[in-house]
């Protein structure tokens, strides 16, 4: 989750827990719980829901407040890794992090295209998916492959695919810090995936740390950045409806951007 929300768990946990730890206790004497409609069972019941409470009210907020920092931390890790890619001029600064490193820099990159970003990590019988992204309505995967040797084989392609399938994914994205194999770029193709290898994610992260407010621009002229997620976009014509024949901008991460610029 953000940050922010637990902070906001955390207050609504004490709230809740500290009314039932303050409220009033039952009687035990048997002819006042008679008189209440309670019984003896009813008034220990009580008695326990408020020591449990008493000590709970602590107890959870912090463990909130504990997660909470703990994603304020990656977050800000995270942004740090982005904006030393973006600045460093080295060829291989990609390789040189961790995989857990790889995973969230790529996370940063896709907030800064306009993704909401929820990191699953790669472990599980997800088809090691790492990253899921949403954009409006639409659900995208990801698949982080941090190999400082091979290349990212047509294997991991057919995976993320057949994901993408069960999860009913709009799209999806192979993250690299390398290259990818002449079958997994053709397997790909026509797939609604996108393979994002070390040179792709740099020119993604640079862009995103030049990038200003997109300025609306006429067919024509150069091309504008998307209004969605921030990429370039490319000159299309509409071929149906009542704008049938018209130029307009495409994003050219299309389909999985579906930006447009008249």
């Amino acid at each position: 989750m953000p940050w922010q929300a637990g902070i906001v768990l955390a207050v609504i946990a004490y709230g809740v827990l500290h009314y039932f730890a303050t409220r009033a206790s039952l009687s035990f004497n048997p002819v006042e719980l008679k008189a209440a409609g309670k019984s003896v069972a009813d008034s220990m019941a009580h008695g326990v829901g408020t020591m449990v409470a008493g000590v709970f009210q602590y107890i959870l907020p912090i463990f909130f407040l504990l997660g909470s920092y703990i994603s304020f931390s990656r977050r800000r890790r995270q942004g740090e890794l982005h904006r030393q890619v973006a600045s460093d001029p080295a060829a291989n600064a990609l390789e040189k992090m961790t995989w857990q490193e790889f995973e969230g820099l790529a996370a940063e990159a896709f907030r800064k295209e306009g993704y909401r970003v929820v990191e699953r990590g790669g472990d599980g019988p997800d088809g090691g998916i790492d990253l899921e992204l949403h954009q409006g309505s639409d659900k995208y995967l990801v698949q982080c492959k941090q190999w400082k040797v091979s290349k990212v084989g047509v294997a991991t392609v057919r995976e993320l695919y057949g994901v993408m399938t069960a999860e009913r994914a709009v799209g999806g994205f192979v993250v690299a810090s390398g290259a990818f194999t002449d079958d997994a770029k053709a397997f790909a193709e026509g797939r609604s995936i996108r393979l994002v290898d070390a040179r792709k994610l740099r020119a993604m992260i640079g862009s995103a740390a030049v990038q200003k407010e997109p300025v609306a621009q006429s067919a024509g002229s150069v091309a504008p950045a998307c209004p969605k997620c921030g990429s370039s976009m490319v000159e299309r014509t509409a071929k149906s409806g009542s704008n049938a024949g018209k130029a307009f901008w495409g994003c050219s991460r299309f389909p999985a951007c579906r930006g447009v610029r008249n």
